[in-house]
């Protein structure tokens, strides 16, 4: 597991390269705001960290508290803690639930290729700009 300075500084990059242009789902994107950075945010975040420190995928559904979904939430489990960058992107009537650990796939992701690969180039030019 990395430092705590050094993952500080990740969290910082990859809070810093978020944007309505990383959503990797365009459904998030009318709901992100300055007050809500992260939202939509959690699966390129996800692959991103995991880039840079391995460890597991966590995936789990996102319901509403009347138990419509909302979607899936992205997170990562590094020697047995969690590290989810995004979670504050859910609101008060938002439930995440229990996770599943996914091995990573070869190769980019199916879906939000374009959105991973963007922030994962804006992550590493800010991590170099830094050391």
């Amino acid at each position: 597991m990395p430092t705590p300075t050094g993952l500080r500084e990740i969290e910082r990059a990859v809070r810093g390269a978020w944007g309505a242009d990383v959503c990797e789902d365009p459904a998030d994107v009318p709901r992100r705001s300055p007050s809500n950075p992260s939202r939509g945010q959690c699966g390129p975040t996800a692959l991103v960290l995991n880039d840079l420190l391995g460890g597991d995928l966590c995936v789990a559904e996102a319901r509403l508290r009347d138990g419509t979904q909302q979607g899936l939430h992205w997170w990562n489990r590094l020697a047995g803690v969690d590290v989810d960058l995004t979670r504050e992107q859910f609101g008060p009537d938002e439930l995440v639930h229990e996770p599943r650990l996914l091995p990573r796939p070869p190769g980019p992701p199916k879906r939000g290729e374009d959105q991973y690969l963007l922030l994962r180039a804006r992550v590493l030019v800010a991590l170099a700009a830094t050391g």
